[in-house]
């Protein structure tokens, strides 16, 4: 079967796209699924195997054509400022590494014994030996199937996948020497570039839209989301029943502010914004503007002009009118104003119905971290720490359930308990320019803005659909409990300050 499907890739340039199709659909009866409960999680990996476009490898001379322009937790973005045609436009993603934890070797198996069980229908993933690889398994052969893959570049699209380049250490120690000075100093403390990865991912630089267009100006706008629902589960503790009323990212920002992670509460509602409603979606993307924290950026010509660098209390996680002032200037520069920015982003948002499969995944969660977490200790065939802080009356009326379910069922739920989580997780790009004459390249949807009669090309990527490990959820239980714990302790408070001067409180969820 591999053989019948890499000799389709290997001619493909030689048929119709027609013939390619008919060739596939010939072939796809034939595919064999190792696990029908990882039946669907296998599709996307059918024609993983095409040939990768070969790099020549990056050596310390080359660290000076790359700049910082981003990081997460896992990975650090580099941009391209070189004049190698097939560099120019793309970006690439290096893996990072806690400074306090020792890497294990190169070509041993990056997944826990537990995790090649949750993942055990998706041969590339289980059997992958970096964690370059790893990443791009899960990309390719699991979150393809519940986000639309046109949404997803590189990795979902027939024949186009993460492009991994060769590195040299010397070149990723120079990068991090060339760097680490325009890091967030938290970043810096708390993580280094992995110097031994071999290898990084080059991806296309979704803050610019390639091509040679008649305006000097791109837009993009990255936005990270959060959950964008109320959770259910049965499985919450009575105690906690305020995870029903009030958003996960709201209770968060009461605890990033007393950390000192914030510098002001912010008013962005993930609600709002994916409800569907163009008027709620402009009111949660104005409210990120004003409040970006690292939750909202903007680029102009794949440059960062406004929008933090990754986490901290920045100067601008409040925006000032002298900010925004400058922004509205800048953007001005172009021929299209500060609001109509904000409402083309909504507009696209809405058009491209990137938030409805973003929100459908997160949807996988169906228990709560509160109901997962059991089925985690049922995997790893441990007692369960939680139960052993509860009544014994507590865990036969609500957990025992849990505990009692065969191991194939646990891996699935907690198998998409980690899809949600990345959903949940993840960053959306939303790139934008004046299309030329009025008319759309034909590889790009367009949107047209009325307030200023002028149509715009844009495409909507998912980015950072990254792997949660399998040990992070004692890490998720520890942390939700904290956001709620502190958030309720948070509101007793403010209710007695009510409270005592006229007897009622107005404390507001």
């Amino acid at each position: 079967m591999e053989d019948s499907i890499g000799e389709l890739l290997c001619y493909r340039e030689c048929v119709s796209p027609a013939q390619s199709i008919y060739l596939l659909l010939c072939l796809v009866p034939s595919l064999v699924l190792s696990s029908s409960s990882n039946a669907d999680r296998s599709i996307g990996c059918a024609m993983s195997h095409h040939r990768q476009e070969e790099h020549a490898i990056l050596r310390e001379s080359d660290a000076k054509d790359w700049f910082y322009k981003g990081e997460g937790a896992a990975n650090l973005v580099l941009g391209y400022s070189g004049s190698s045609p097939s560099l120019v436009g793309k970006v690439l993603r290096i893996q990072k590494s806690a400074r306090q934890i020792n890497l294990s070797e190169n070509g041993c198996l990056v997944l826990s014994d537990e995790e090649r069980l949750i993942w055990g229908g998706v041969d590339e993933l289980v059997k992958s030996t970096s964690k370059e690889a790893a990443a791009r398994a899960f990309v390719q052969c699991v979150m393809t199937n519940y986000l639309d893959s046109k949404h997803i570049d590189p990795g979902a699209c027939l024949f186009q996948f993460h492009i991994p380049i060769p590195v040299s250490k010397e070149f990723l120690e120079a990068v991090e020497m060339n760097i680490n000075s325009q890091r967030p100093t938290w970043r810096v403390a708390a993580s280094n570039i992995d110097n031994l990865c071999g290898s990084a991912l080059l991806i296309s630089d979704h803050s610019i839209i390639s091509g040679a267009p008649k305006s000097d100006f791109c837009f993009a706008v990255e936005i990270k989301p959060k959950c964008g629902f109320l959770p259910s589960s049965e499985y919450i503790a009575e105690a906690n029943s305020i995870k029903k009323h009030v958003t996960r990212f709201k209770m968060h920002q009461f605890l990033k502010l007393h950390q000192g992670e914030v510098s002001q509460v912010s008013g962005y509602d993930p609600l709002d914004l994916f409800s569907g409603t163009r008027d709620r979606m402009l009111l949660a993307i104005t409210a990120l503007f004003t409040s970006p924290q690292n939750n909202f950026r903007i680029f102009m010509n794949g440059s960062l002009i406004y929008g933090g660098l990754g986490g901290g209390a920045d100067n601008n996680s409040v925006l000032s009118p002298k900010t925004e002032n400058a922004i509205a200037d800048l953007i001005a520069a172009s021929g299209l104003q500060l609001v109509s920015l904000l409402e083309l982003t909504a507009e696209i948002l809405l058009r491209s119905e990137i938030l409805h499969r973003l929100l459908a995944t997160q949807k996988m969660d169906i228990l709560d971290i509160e109901g997962a977490i059991h089925l985690y200790y049922n995997i790893i065939s441990q007692p369960c720490s939680v139960c052993k802080n509860l009544s014994k009356a507590e865990v036969l009326h609500k957990y025992s359930s849990l505990h009692s379910l065969p191991l194939e069922k646990s891996l699935k739920i907690v198998g998409d308990y980690l899809i949600a989580a990345t959903a949940k997780d993840c960053s959306l790009m939303i790139s934008f320019r004046p299309s030329e004459d009025g008319h759309s390249a034909s590889n790009h949807d367009t949107v047209f803005s009325k307030s200023i009669n002028q149509s715009y090309d844009y495409k909507a990527y998912y980015i950072d659909l990254d792997l949660k490990p399998l040990k992070k959820m004692i890490y998720y239980y520890q942390l939700d409990q904290k956001i709620v714990n502190f958030y309720k302790m948070n509101q007793e408070i403010q209710g007695k300050v009510c409270c005592s001067g006229n007897g009622a409180p107005t404390a507001k969820h």
